[in-house]
């Protein structure tokens, strides 16, 4: 990663910090100069994202937070507005995959889980960066989707159906706040080597483990959470300055055919 500080000062916003691809994502935006406040259901794994990060000389703020809850989303805007005076950028990353089922023999409890972490979480981040964003004329959001908000996801229909809707709800907040200065939009990460791969790994059947994860891919590897973090630093830099309304795939060429 650069060291140039291509978010000097910046204000930004990062959930789901306390692991893999969100705290990669945090510690390049510290380095990158940018000011965090941090948020986690998991209150000891956001610790240890903001002690690390203190630890690389940046400013960060973190509160224990759960995306399902609008009470805990405004409480973490409220703590980059009142602690810094503004907020310039978010990274909506907080989400979660519990699934390896037939449609029809989903858990209609994971179901519900899924869409509130996945959608509705995105959706109260949105509601409450949005306006404070809109009032300054100026900021940019990156929601984290997936590849399989892009094609189809065999035995992960629940968890394809939320990142669509997040990709949806991407490209609506950037029709609507364009005018008013906010860019908006999304990663889709491919298969990337962190715990939450490491748990989709584990539900595979025998005849699933035989094969290579990465094997899939275009560039025959798994991904790496600083590659999904270089992505996300370039669409909220002034180096995307006229990009919105966009999913960014960052998956070694695993949807191309």
């Amino acid at each position: 990663m650069s060291s140039v500080k291509t978010l000097a000062d910046k204000v930004v916003m990062v959930t789901g910090a306390g692991a893999g691809i969100g705290r990669e994502t945090a510690l390049a935006l510290a380095r990158a100069g940018a000011r965090l406040v941090l948020g986690d259901i998991d209150a000891a794994a956001l610790h240890e994202s903001a002690q690390l990060i203190r630890e690389a000389g940046a400013d960060v703020r973190a509160l224990a937070t759960d995306v399902t809850q609008a009470g805990a989303v405004q409480a973490l805007v409220a703590e980059a507005v009142n602690g810094f005076g503004r907020l310039d950028g978010a990274f909506n990353n907080a989400g979660i995959e519990e699934e390896h089922n037939r449609l029809a023999d989903g858990d209609e409890a994971m179901f519900d889980r899924i869409m509130a972490v996945n959608v509705k979480g995105v959706w109260l981040c949105l509601k409450h960066q949005l306006p404070v964003m809109a009032a300054q004329r100026s900021g940019a959001i990156v929601n984290t989707a997936s590849v399989a908000g892009l094609v189809g996801a065999p035995l992960r229909a629940a968890y394809a159906g939320s990142k669509h809707a997040v990709v949806g709800l991407t490209k609506s907040a950037a029709a609507e706040y364009g005018r008013r200065g906010v860019r908006v939009n999304a990663v889709c990460p491919g298969i990337i080597r962190t715990a939450m791969m490491d748990r989709a790994l584990a539900r595979r059947t025998p005849e699933e483990s035989q094969r290579d994860p990465g094997a899939a891919s275009l560039l025959g590897r798994v991904g790496e959470a600083g590659e999904i973090a270089a992505a996300v630093l370039w669409l909220l830099s002034d180096a995307a300055s006229y990009v919105t309304g966009h999913q960014l795939t960052v998956d070694g060429g695993l949807t191309v055919i």
